[in-house]
């Protein structure tokens, strides 16, 4: 296992380093100028060169390079272009607000998933399996933006239950929450239940299921026992590769319910021009998929030994 790991990471430096190339040149080599965009068409050769050495933009491209893996490896992306802003403490504070919106029902979503699609597939092909794949499927069917407008008028206008929009500090912020916790559970459920049933079905269709009920094993015990963790890898992968995307927190929830996480961060920084917020979410953005994807090899492996061999 050790040497496992050890082969991981040491595949993972070149990725890092090939990710930051990419996201530098996006933005330094082949992005717009930060400096003509601040000052203007109408700037002076003085203005423009004061303002390229104040964001140290003056000096080589492989300068440039080395000190933004000095910012990847310090997480210190200097100040925002516009504001002036440290942005390490805007993403900081930014990232904790996106993770308290996504995080609680990304959680309880994937346990309520897998639960749901064992019971649905241990009654496959019955009343409960048919009347739940209708369900589900007219669910997926409609578009999340559908949902967020629906829950937001009638559950937080008329019904008064849940604000409807802004976001408070500390223990307040819960109540601010809900609403959009409930609506990304309700957008989560149907697609997490149909993959996961799929993937139980499978299994249970699998020739060691067959011995096992043979065996005289129960079908609960089939199901836990058996299906279950012969199922984790797929489960994982679909889970783990969702987390990076956390980070961001959704868009569409914080800019309906006026939330100040790190989407609402990025389409500010996108209407302003601000260069540096850009470059940093899509480093971080980047690096998380990167070490995420890490991290479900090595889950890869406690969850199938056989990965190891690999």
């Amino acid at each position: 296992m050790t040497a496992y790991i050890l082969r991981r990471l040491l595949l993972a430096v070149p990725t890092v380093l090939g990710v930051a190339l990419l996201t530098f040149l996006l933005f330094n080599a082949f992005g717009p100028d930060p400096v003509r965009t601040a000052l203007g068409q109408h700037a002076t050769p003085e203005a423009i060169a004061n303002l390229r050495q104040q964001w140290g933009l003056d000096r080589s491209l492989p300068t440039q390079f080395v000190g933004f893996l000095g910012q990847i490896v310090s997480f210190d992306y200097g100040k925002s272009f516009v504001t002036g802003d440290d942005l390490g403490t805007q993403l900081r504070a930014g990232a904790l607000v996106s993770l308290s919106v996504v995080a609680p029902p990304f959680l309880a979503g994937g346990a309520i998933s897998i639960g749901l699609a064992l019971f649905i597939a241990r009654h496959r092909e019955g009343l409960v399996d048919r009347g739940a794949r209708v369900l589900f499927i007219a669910g997926m069917s409609v578009s999340a933006l559908v949902y967020v407008l629906v829950m937001q008028y009638v559950l937080a206008f008329k019904l008064g239950w849940f604000p409807i929009s802004g976001y408070e500090s500390g223990t307040a912020a819960l109540r601010y929450l809900a609403l959009p916790w409930l609506v990304l559970l309700v957008v989560q459920l149907g697609p997490d239940i149909r993959l996961y049933r799929t993937l139980f079905l499978d299994e249970a269709a699998a020739d060691y299921t067959r011995t096992a009920r043979a065996k005289g094993a129960s079908d609960g015990r089939v199901m836990w026992r058996h299906i279950l963790p012969n199922a984790w890898i797929p489960i994982i992968t679909t889970n783990v590769t969702t987390i990076p995307f956390l980070i961001l927190g959704s868009f569409l929830m914080e800019r309906f319910f006026s939330i100040p996480g790190i989407g609402s961060l990025t389409i500010d920084a996108l209407s302003r021009g601000d260069l540096p917020i850009l470059k940093a979410v899509t480093i971080l953005s980047a690096l998380a998929l990167v070490v995420f994807n890490l991290i479900s090899d090595l889950l890869y492996a406690w969850a199938d030994p056989r990965v190891r061999l690999g």
